[in-house]
């Protein structure tokens, strides 16, 4: 037993599980955070080379891609990561191998099938996307991305199963390092005629760098017809389908809101949105990322024991709120500031968009750990329905919304939307699993809820100096307080707690 403090004494068990749970977390958080320096770098350079009609012009393109990408993948990449886990948990060596490249034959099958459907579409999603055909051209182009891509993905998807977070920690980073040099030297050399060759040139080192890492991964050599290649593709496809549709859903989602931001507000609207939006998600994105790569491997392995996976949706939310809390408040508080340093003055109307969008961030990070009951459980048409469900009431909140209040209704629906997603996801988590939150999460919930609450109205409705002059020291206060109560859960033999104890000042604070 190990006893932390002010709470009562856990399992040991349940401190590991914590440990497990913050040291995934730190290892792509630490990513993410060379990842965000990175790319803040990136951004202010781009948006500074490029300005909002630029970067606006790079959301669209991204938005049309991502989607067509979408509807052809299959949702491959995303159910191997459970084929490969569950393969790879029960020690056959044979299956592992089997599902490897099974993985492989079909992510170039998708790859192929997404270049040819952009190819076909290009004149009609420029149409759509544009209201003219002037960037077919570029459009098919960046068709080719898809081939890459889902050749990375696969790789990716290997390395994500056998829970190499190092590896894809690693992986980040790169990524990151690369589409800094690639973005920078191209967009100073050709300024917007960059941005397809930038998407290419970006795709094509991704795919070099999980090549690199996927290699590293030992894969038995099994004999394989095309009869078992077709059988263990069925099986890739079938949970497939339900991230297709998914994926299909917050592809077709964004590219709505950017369409309809285009009709009403041109390419600098679009910039502006696509600034809040890509600040919002930063701090709370080391959370996600790290559910995705290591917990949903992890509540899959679970997935039969409804106790167990109750446990671990339950550590994974506290720790998720706890780690994400004070960045989301930060970035509340220093909307203004954030805004210009990351981009520039002309990006200032995004600082009314950022609150509201951070708190439907904070609204993901507690949904998220409850959506991957239905991923681990293999609940395809659960995930399917809520999926479709979510999106329809996503497109309709922001129809409505950005008629009544204009760009910032964007973010206004964002925040509505996380809103009823928490409370459907938790139903029906509670009919897969009889899952509950703790009364220890509950408290968490309704001190986060009241700090996030407070934090918005001093954003928002208070006037520069004085959110900064309140904030600060909220921001500081909240922090300090996460720290301790994930030094309780860890427990005082922790690394953590001890290297936090020895801090100077903060020894003394922390009650373990």
């Amino acid at each position: 037993m190990v006893c932390a403090g002010i709470e009562t004494c856990q399992p040991s068990s349940v401190v590991s599980s914590y440990g497990q749970i913050l040291k995934s977390s730190s290892v792509v958080g630490g990513a993410q955070a060379v990842s965000l320096v990175l790319g803040m770098a990136r951004t202010k350079l781009v948006a500074l080379l490029l300005g909002p009609n630029g970067v606006g012009l790079i959301g669209l393109y991204d938005s049309v891609i991502g989607l067509t990408g979408t509807l052809t993948n299959l949702g491959i990449a995303s159910s191997a990561v459970r084929q490969v886990a569950e393969a790879h948990g029960s020690g056959d060596a044979e299956r592992a191998g089997r599902t490897v490249r099974v993985l492989r034959r079909v992510c170039w099958l998708t790859g192929l099938f997404g270049v040819v459907l952009t190819w076909a579409l290009a004149l009609p999603l420029s149409r759509w996307t544009f209201g003219n055909t002037q960037r077919a051209m570029p459009i098919a182009i960046l068709g080719l991305t898809l081939l890459l891509t889902a050749i990375s993905s696969g790789q990716s998807a290997l390395v994500r199963g056998v829970r190499r977070i190092g590896d894809l920690a690693r992986m980040q980073v790169l990524s990151a390092l690369a589409g800094l040099v690639i973005s920078i030297g191209l967009y100073a050399w050709l300024g917007e005629r960059g941005i397809v060759p930038v998407f290419l040139v970006s795709a094509a080192v991704n795919l070099g760098f999980s090549w690199w890492f996927a290699r590293r991964v030992p894969v038995p050599v099994t004999p394989l017809d095309w009869q078992t290649t077709r059988n263990e593709t069925l099986n890739l496809v079938r949970l497939g389908l339900a991230f297709v549709v998914s994926a299909s859903c917050s592809f077709g989602v964004s590219w709505l809101t950017r369409s309809w931001i285009q009709r009403d507000f041109g390419l600098h609207g679009n910039g502006i949105y696509q600034a809040a939006w890509a600040i919002s998600g930063v701090f709370g994105g080391f959370i996600l990322s790290a559910m995705g790569m290591d917990f949903y491997p992890r509540l899959t392995a679970a997935s039969q024991d409804n106790a167990e996976v109750n446990r671990l949706v339950n550590e994974q939310t506290e720790i998720g709120i706890l780690l994400a809390l004070p960045g989301l408040v930060a970035t509340m508080v220093f909307s203004p500031w954030v805004i210009r340093i990351l981009y520039s003055a002309r990006f200032g109307e995004a600082a009314v968009l950022l609150p509201w969008f951070v708190v439907g961030v904070f609204g993901r990070v507690i949904s998220w750990p409850l959506g991957f009951i239905m991923l681990a459980k293999g609940a395809a048409r659960w995930y399917t329905v809520s999926e479709l469900t979510w999106s329809s009431l996503h497109a309709c909140f922001i129809w409505g919304a950005l008629k009544v209040w204009g760009l910032e209704g964007v973010a206004i629906a964002f925040a509505a939307l996380y809103g009823a997603c928490t409370l459907g996801v938790l139903w029906i988590a509670s009919r897969l699993s009889h899952f509950r939150w703790t009364r220890q999460v509950v408290r968490l919930l309704v001190a986060a809820c009241a700090v996030v609450a407070a934090t918005f109205m001093l954003a928002s409705f208070c006037p520069l100096w004085v959110s900064t002059t309140v904030g600060a020291p909220l921001v500081l206060a909240c922090g300090l307080i996460c720290v301790q109560r994930i030094c309780l859960r860890l427990g005082k033999e922790h690394r953590v707690t001890l290297w936090v104890g020895r801090v100077p000042g903060v020894g003394r604070w922390l009650p373990v």
